[in-house]
């Protein structure tokens, strides 16, 4: 699957449903294009994935309420994405945490398994762009973006995973992208990816 095949789905599932979700998509998106040189051979990759990152929030492909799950679900069966960009849909931003958290984690981990790099490095270009996007689309810092705690009740699994995991993803994120790419991301503007 190619960007502008991949710009089609959250316009065909989110932009009318979810609008703010369209925006985020949107945003993430532009931001994983800006690790374009970063990225080398897997720019492509990363930025579909980035786009769809959040397809799961779809009320009509929402079967199991755990977005990454029902997202990778559908892009497995009934898309023409690959199967690295299926993978980090499943997996990003702490995906795991939140699916044990839900009781989800085993049929996270049999259906799509993590394999070796590139997978762990994209996965963090992936929840690093995630971080640093509002929900609205716009750039931030993902040290800012962890106000998603404000907008969980505190006995959410949201709330809890996002304040016992997100220290350890702004750590992971940092760490496998580096200053340069974590710049490039950061300015990353509006417009389409």
């Amino acid at each position: 699957m190619d960007v502008t095949a991949a710009e089609g789905l959250p316009d065909r599932f989110l932009r009318t449903a979810l609008p703010r979700r369209w925006a985020h998509s949107r945003g993430v998106g532009r931001a994983a294009a800006a690790l374009a040189p970063w990225a080398g051979e897997h720019a492509e990759t990363l930025t579909v994935a980035a786009l769809l990152h959040d397809v799961g929030y779809a009320p009509q492909l929402a079967a199991t309420g755990f977005h990454p799950l029902d997202g990778a679900r559908y892009l497995r069966d009934r898309t023409r994405a690959g199967p690295l960009v299926v993978t980090l849909v499943a997996h990003h931003s702490g995906a795991m945490v939140e699916a044990a958290e839900r009781g989800l984690a085993g049929p996270l981990a049999a259906e799509f398994p993590l394999g070796p790099d590139p997978v762990p490095r994209l996965l963090a270009a992936v929840t690093y762009c995630d971080l640093s996007t509002t929900p609205d689309g716009t750039a931030t810092t993902p040290e800012e973006r962890l106000e998603v705690l404000a907008r969980y009740p505190p006995d959410s699994a949201v709330h809890r995973v996002v304040a016992r995991h997100g220290p350890v993803l702004l750590r992971e994120t940092a760490a496998a992208l580096g200053p340069q790419a974590r710049q490039a991301a950061a300015r990353a503007g509006p417009g389409a990816p």
